[in-house]
Protein backbone atom coordinates (compact mmCIF):
# COMPACT_ATOMS: atom_id res chain seq x y z
CA UNK A 1 0.00 0.00 0.00
CA UNK A 2 1.63 3.19 -1.16
CA UNK A 3 0.39 5.84 1.70
CA UNK A 4 3.61 8.45 2.15
CA UNK A 5 2.24 11.41 -0.13
CA UNK A 6 5.86 12.88 -0.31
CA UNK A 7 7.47 9.83 -2.04
CA UNK A 8 9.39 9.74 -5.18
CA UNK A 9 6.40 7.67 -7.54
CA UNK A 10 3.87 10.46 -5.92
CA UNK A 11 6.00 13.08 -7.06
CA UNK A 12 6.85 11.61 -10.13
CA UNK A 13 3.35 11.58 -11.31
CA UNK A 14 1.84 15.21 -9.75
CA UNK A 15 4.68 16.25 -12.18
CA UNK A 16 3.06 15.03 -14.73
CA UNK A 17 0.17 17.24 -14.18
CA UNK A 18 3.05 20.02 -15.78
CA UNK A 19 3.35 20.12 -19.53
CA UNK A 20 7.35 20.77 -19.20
CA UNK A 21 7.58 17.14 -17.29
CA UNK A 22 5.03 15.37 -19.39
CA UNK A 23 7.57 16.21 -22.44
CA UNK A 24 10.33 14.91 -20.24
CA UNK A 25 9.15 12.04 -19.30
CA UNK A 26 7.51 10.97 -22.48
CA UNK A 27 4.24 10.05 -20.24
CA UNK A 28 1.43 11.73 -19.16
CA UNK A 29 -1.28 10.91 -16.33
CA UNK A 30 -4.83 9.17 -16.78
CA UNK A 31 -7.23 10.12 -14.28
CA UNK A 32 -10.77 8.34 -13.66
CA UNK A 33 -11.75 4.27 -14.23
CA UNK A 34 -14.11 5.39 -17.20
CA UNK A 35 -10.23 6.86 -19.05
CA UNK A 36 -8.28 3.92 -17.49
CA UNK A 37 -10.64 1.51 -18.70
CA UNK A 38 -10.17 2.52 -21.77
CA UNK A 39 -6.77 2.66 -21.85
CA UNK A 40 -6.31 -0.57 -20.10
CA UNK A 41 -8.82 -2.45 -23.14
CA UNK A 42 -7.30 -0.42 -26.25
CA UNK A 43 -3.86 0.63 -25.44
CA UNK A 44 -2.29 -1.87 -22.22
CA UNK A 45 1.12 -1.81 -23.82
CA UNK A 46 1.51 2.04 -23.43
CA UNK A 47 0.74 2.23 -19.73
CA UNK A 48 3.74 2.45 -17.37
CA UNK A 49 1.26 1.92 -13.88
CA UNK A 50 -2.17 2.12 -12.64
CA UNK A 51 -2.49 3.12 -8.90
CA UNK A 52 -5.92 2.51 -7.23
CA UNK A 53 -7.25 2.85 -4.17
CA UNK A 54 -8.44 0.19 -1.83
CA UNK A 55 -12.25 1.59 -1.19
CA UNK A 56 -14.96 -0.85 -2.33
CA UNK A 57 -15.78 0.78 -5.70
CA UNK A 58 -18.08 -0.76 -8.60
CA UNK A 59 -14.99 -0.01 -11.11
CA UNK A 60 -12.56 -1.69 -9.01
CA UNK A 61 -12.70 -5.69 -9.66
CA UNK A 62 -12.74 -4.79 -13.34
CA UNK A 63 -10.35 -2.54 -13.68
CA UNK A 64 -7.99 -5.12 -11.51
CA UNK A 65 -9.02 -7.47 -14.07
CA UNK A 66 -7.67 -5.48 -16.84
CA UNK A 67 -4.85 -4.77 -15.50
CA UNK A 68 -3.98 -8.49 -14.47
CA UNK A 69 -5.02 -9.63 -18.31
CA UNK A 70 -2.64 -7.34 -19.81
CA UNK A 71 0.22 -7.47 -17.39
CA UNK A 72 0.27 -3.87 -16.20
CA UNK A 73 1.36 -3.31 -12.92
CA UNK A 74 -1.29 -2.05 -10.35
CA UNK A 75 -0.27 -0.47 -7.25
CA UNK A 76 -2.73 0.03 -4.90
CA UNK A 77 -2.70 3.54 -3.06
CA UNK A 78 -4.86 5.74 0.16
CA UNK A 79 -7.16 7.77 -1.71
CA UNK A 80 -4.38 10.93 0.01
CA UNK A 81 -2.16 9.73 -2.46
CA UNK A 82 -4.20 9.63 -5.08
CA UNK A 83 -5.54 12.91 -4.35
CA UNK A 84 -1.94 13.97 -4.50
CA UNK A 85 -1.11 12.82 -7.93
CA UNK A 86 -3.61 14.81 -9.86
CA UNK A 87 -5.32 18.57 -9.70
CA UNK A 88 -8.92 17.06 -9.40
CA UNK A 89 -11.14 18.18 -7.02
CA UNK A 90 -13.00 15.16 -6.35
CA UNK A 91 -10.42 12.60 -7.45
CA UNK A 92 -11.76 8.93 -8.88
CA UNK A 93 -9.57 6.71 -6.77
CA UNK A 94 -7.59 5.39 -10.17
CA UNK A 95 -4.77 7.19 -12.04
CA UNK A 96 -2.49 5.21 -14.59
CA UNK A 97 0.83 6.56 -15.56
CA UNK A 98 0.94 6.45 -19.67
CA UNK A 99 3.75 6.61 -22.47
CA UNK A 100 2.83 9.06 -25.19
CA UNK A 101 0.06 8.02 -27.26
CA UNK A 102 0.22 10.56 -29.80
CA UNK A 103 1.39 9.28 -33.78
CA UNK A 104 2.96 10.86 -36.39
CA UNK A 105 1.19 13.32 -38.74
CA UNK A 106 1.31 11.52 -41.39
CA UNK A 107 0.14 7.84 -39.87
CA UNK A 108 -2.20 10.10 -38.46
CA UNK A 109 -3.50 11.36 -41.68
CA UNK A 110 -3.08 8.46 -44.07
CA UNK A 111 -5.58 6.48 -45.44
CA UNK A 112 -8.23 9.14 -43.82
CA UNK A 113 -11.84 9.76 -44.37
CA UNK A 114 -12.73 12.25 -41.76
CA UNK A 115 -10.56 14.32 -39.49
CA UNK A 116 -10.38 17.10 -37.55
CA UNK A 117 -8.18 19.66 -37.10
CA UNK A 118 -7.38 21.98 -34.07
CA UNK A 119 -6.04 25.28 -34.49
CA UNK A 120 -5.25 27.45 -31.35
CA UNK A 121 -7.86 25.66 -29.84
CA UNK A 122 -7.10 26.78 -26.14
CA UNK A 123 -9.41 25.53 -23.75
CA UNK A 124 -8.52 21.91 -22.37
CA UNK A 125 -12.32 21.26 -21.92
CA UNK A 126 -13.31 22.05 -25.25
CA UNK A 127 -10.45 20.36 -26.89
CA UNK A 128 -11.35 16.99 -25.10
CA UNK A 129 -15.09 17.75 -25.92
CA UNK A 130 -14.35 17.76 -29.87
CA UNK A 131 -12.07 14.52 -29.79
CA UNK A 132 -15.07 13.01 -27.85
CA UNK A 133 -16.87 14.22 -30.59
CA UNK A 134 -14.59 12.93 -33.44
CA UNK A 135 -14.78 9.18 -31.84
CA UNK A 136 -18.19 9.69 -31.71
CA UNK A 137 -18.95 10.49 -35.26
CA UNK A 138 -16.62 7.68 -36.62
CA UNK A 139 -13.52 10.38 -37.70
CA UNK A 140 -10.45 9.13 -38.44
CA UNK A 141 -7.82 11.12 -36.30
CA UNK A 142 -7.58 14.28 -34.29
CA UNK A 143 -4.91 16.57 -35.17
CA UNK A 144 -3.95 19.71 -32.85
CA UNK A 145 -2.32 22.16 -34.25
CA UNK A 146 -0.08 25.74 -34.06
CA UNK A 147 -0.41 26.40 -30.65
CA UNK A 148 -3.10 24.81 -28.92
CA UNK A 149 -3.92 23.56 -25.76
CA UNK A 150 -1.72 19.80 -25.45
CA UNK A 151 -4.00 17.19 -26.10
CA UNK A 152 -2.25 15.40 -23.12
CA UNK A 153 -3.18 18.01 -20.62
CA UNK A 154 -4.74 16.17 -17.89
CA UNK A 155 -7.81 18.32 -18.67
CA UNK A 156 -8.33 17.24 -22.02
CA UNK A 157 -7.93 13.56 -20.95
CA UNK A 158 -10.26 13.97 -18.66
CA UNK A 159 -12.61 15.08 -21.07
CA UNK A 160 -11.94 12.76 -23.21
CA UNK A 161 -13.38 9.87 -21.11
CA UNK A 162 -11.06 7.51 -23.14
CA UNK A 163 -11.69 8.53 -26.38
CA UNK A 164 -7.96 9.75 -26.61
CA UNK A 165 -7.30 5.86 -26.85
CA UNK A 166 -9.45 5.27 -29.37
CA UNK A 167 -8.54 7.11 -32.69
CA UNK A 168 -4.89 8.30 -33.45
CA UNK A 169 -3.91 11.73 -32.59
CA UNK A 170 -1.65 14.00 -33.75
CA UNK A 171 0.02 17.58 -33.11
CA UNK A 172 1.19 19.45 -35.81
CA UNK A 173 3.90 22.69 -35.27
CA UNK A 174 1.66 24.67 -37.52
CA UNK A 175 -1.28 25.10 -39.05
CA UNK A 176 0.25 24.87 -42.65
CA UNK A 177 1.96 21.67 -41.66
CA UNK A 178 -1.53 20.44 -41.23
CA UNK A 179 -2.92 21.02 -44.15
CA UNK A 180 0.04 19.60 -46.00
CA UNK A 181 -0.80 16.80 -44.31
CA UNK A 182 -4.19 15.67 -44.79
CA UNK A 183 -3.79 17.48 -48.45
CA UNK A 184 -1.38 14.93 -49.20
CA UNK A 185 -3.30 11.80 -47.85
CA UNK A 186 -6.12 13.43 -50.40
CA UNK A 187 -8.70 15.44 -48.28
CA UNK A 188 -10.39 18.55 -49.16
CA UNK A 189 -9.92 21.39 -46.25
CA UNK A 190 -12.80 22.72 -45.11
CA UNK A 191 -13.16 25.78 -42.46
CA UNK A 192 -15.79 26.53 -40.17
CA UNK A 193 -16.19 29.74 -40.09
CA UNK A 194 -19.15 32.68 -39.49
CA UNK A 195 -18.86 33.57 -42.86
CA UNK A 196 -18.84 30.35 -44.89
CA UNK A 197 -21.84 28.70 -46.97
CA UNK A 198 -24.50 27.92 -44.89
CA UNK A 199 -24.95 24.34 -44.16
CA UNK A 200 -27.92 23.62 -45.54
CA UNK A 201 -26.05 24.99 -49.27
CA UNK A 202 -23.33 22.88 -48.36
CA UNK A 203 -25.41 19.18 -47.77
CA UNK A 204 -27.29 20.07 -51.10
CA UNK A 205 -24.35 20.78 -53.33
CA UNK A 206 -23.04 17.34 -51.53
CA UNK A 207 -20.19 18.79 -50.32
CA UNK A 208 -20.00 17.04 -47.11
CA UNK A 209 -19.51 13.75 -48.35
CA UNK A 210 -16.37 13.44 -49.77
CA UNK A 211 -12.88 12.58 -47.81
CA UNK A 212 -12.29 15.64 -45.52
CA UNK A 213 -10.76 17.79 -43.05
CA UNK A 214 -12.63 19.96 -40.94
CA UNK A 215 -10.51 23.15 -39.56
CA UNK A 216 -12.04 24.60 -36.20
CA UNK A 217 -10.01 27.60 -35.12
CA UNK A 218 -9.89 29.84 -31.48
CA UNK A 219 -12.82 29.35 -29.56
CA UNK A 220 -12.88 33.69 -29.26
CA UNK A 221 -11.21 34.66 -33.05
CA UNK A 222 -12.16 31.52 -34.97
CA UNK A 223 -9.83 31.20 -37.74
CA UNK A 224 -7.75 34.22 -39.13
CA UNK A 225 -8.10 35.64 -42.47
CA UNK A 226 -4.42 33.87 -43.66
CA UNK A 227 -6.08 30.73 -42.00
CA UNK A 228 -8.82 30.83 -43.81
CA UNK A 229 -7.34 31.61 -47.48
CA UNK A 230 -5.73 28.13 -47.23
CA UNK A 231 -9.06 26.67 -46.95
CA UNK A 232 -10.71 24.52 -50.02
CA UNK A 233 -14.12 26.29 -48.39
CA UNK A 234 -15.89 27.27 -45.12
CA UNK A 235 -19.26 26.32 -43.89
CA UNK A 236 -20.94 27.91 -41.34
CA UNK A 237 -23.86 26.58 -39.18
CA UNK A 238 -26.83 28.48 -39.13
CA UNK A 239 -28.20 30.58 -35.84
CA UNK A 240 -31.71 30.28 -35.76
CA UNK A 241 -32.49 31.50 -32.23
CA UNK A 242 -31.08 34.41 -30.38
CA UNK A 243 -27.95 33.10 -29.18
CA UNK A 244 -24.97 35.06 -30.00
CA UNK A 245 -22.71 31.58 -31.16
CA UNK A 246 -22.53 28.03 -30.75
CA UNK A 247 -19.78 26.27 -28.31
CA UNK A 248 -16.92 24.58 -30.59
CA UNK A 249 -17.79 21.71 -29.19
CA UNK A 250 -21.15 21.77 -29.71
CA UNK A 251 -20.60 23.25 -33.20
CA UNK A 252 -17.72 20.63 -34.24
CA UNK A 253 -19.83 18.14 -32.88
CA UNK A 254 -22.71 18.83 -35.48
CA UNK A 255 -20.32 19.12 -38.54
CA UNK A 256 -18.41 16.07 -37.80
CA UNK A 257 -21.84 14.22 -37.42
CA UNK A 258 -22.99 15.74 -40.57
CA UNK A 259 -19.81 14.67 -42.95
CA UNK A 260 -20.50 11.05 -41.18
CA UNK A 261 -23.89 11.37 -42.19
CA UNK A 262 -23.27 12.32 -45.76
CA UNK A 263 -20.16 9.71 -46.16
CA UNK A 264 -21.97 6.78 -45.38
CA UNK A 265 -25.04 7.93 -47.73
CA UNK A 266 -22.78 7.91 -50.70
Amino acid sequence: MLSNRQSGRVKRAAALTRKKDRRAQGRFLVEGPQAVREALVHAPHLIEIVYATDESQSWQLEIDRLADDAGVELVRATSEVVAAMTETVTPQGVVAIVEDCRVALADACAGAQLVAVLHEVRDPGNAGAVLRAADAAGADAVVFAGDSVDPLHPKVVRSTTGSLFHLPVASADTLEDAISAVREAGLAVVAADVDGAELAAAREAQDLGGAMAWVFGNEARGLSAEALAQMDRSVRLPIYGRAESLNLATAASVLLYESAFAQRSR
